[in-house]
This record gives C-alpha cells, sequence and structure tokens, in this order.
C-alpha cells in the first residue's frame, strides 16, 4: 500500500451508527470518538445527525436527558456544524441515509465513515468522497496520517 504521510486533518462525516457504537461499546467505533476528542479529525456535522443521534440514545439505550444532553454538547465543541442545502436521492432503500451524504457534500468532506452494510458502504465513493468502515478509516489514519490509535 501506497502511504503518503499528511500533516493537515482529514474532513470526515461520521454516521450515526458510529457514534451510536463509540459511544455505547468498545472497539474501532470508539477508536473514532477518540480521534474525534483528542481533535485528530475535522468532523463535519448536521442538524439531522445530532436529533437522530439524540432519538437513538434515548430509545435504544435509555440515556437520561442530562447524559445526552452533556454527550451533544461535546460533540458540538469538537465537529463543525454544517446545514446542507442539496437534497440528495441517491439511497432508495432507506432515505435518510442521504442526509449523511448531504453533510458530507457541504462539508465537502473526504471521508465518510460508516457501518451500515446495506445502504452506505456499497457506494465505496459519492462525488470523490470516500466512504469507510470505521476499520478501514482507522487503516487510513494510521498509515497516511500518523496517527497513533
Amino acid at each position: 500500500m501506497l502511504t503518503e504521510n499528511r500533516t493537515e486533518k482529514p474532513k470526515v462525516v461520521i454516521d450515526t451508527n458510529v457514534f451510536i457504537s463509540g459511544l455505547n461499546f468498545w472497539g474501532k467505533p470508539r477508536k473514532i470518538l477518540n480521534l474525534i476528542w483528542k481533535e485528530e479529525i475535522k468532523v463535519c456535522i448536521s442538524f439531522f445527525i445530532l436529533k437522530e443521534l439524540e432519538k437513538v440514545l434515548k430509545k435504544d439505550f435509555g440515556w437520561d436527558k442530562e447524559q445526552i444532553r452533556s454527550t451533544i454538547e461535546r460533540i458540538k465543541n469538537r465537529t463543525i456544524e454544517v446545514q446542507p442545502e442539496v437534497k440528495i436521492l441517491v439511497i432508495k432503500g432507506k432515505s435518510d441515509d442521504n442526509h449523511i451524504l448531504e453533510c458530507a457534500v457541504a462539508g465537502k468532506a473526504q471521508y465518510i465513515v460508516s457501518g451500515d452494510k446495506h445502504h452506505i458502504l456499497p457506494l465505496k465513493e459519492y462525488q470523490g468522497i470516500k466512504i469507510l468502515s470505521p476499520a478501514a478509516f482507522l487503516e487510513v489514519m494510521l498509515f497516511n496520517y500518523n496517527t497513533s490509535l
């Protein structure tokens, strides 16, 4: 694999499922969140992603309002909030996933990190934005950006 050591931090959109996994479990999604906390990546986020995150943490994981509020605040403090202006209708099976693409385009992201094997990962790339699993993105960070994981 050809690598190129870069000093600029990559601009990334993190799919809600990676946030959820990283906040609730150990593993590669947690390592991605650690990159955010250590400010080793620039993360673009949208209102939709934040609202979906809030909803899933409450409904599926039983987080209380204060836990959710402080976590959302922490995420907002480490991310760049973008407001997508272009509607994208590429993903047919789960139209909400188009919001991830919209955020990436609006934020001029280089990567989308997702665990969605059915709708997002199969695209592999969208308008020059590479779409990677958490494991593949961590490899990119390790080899191309001199990140210590």
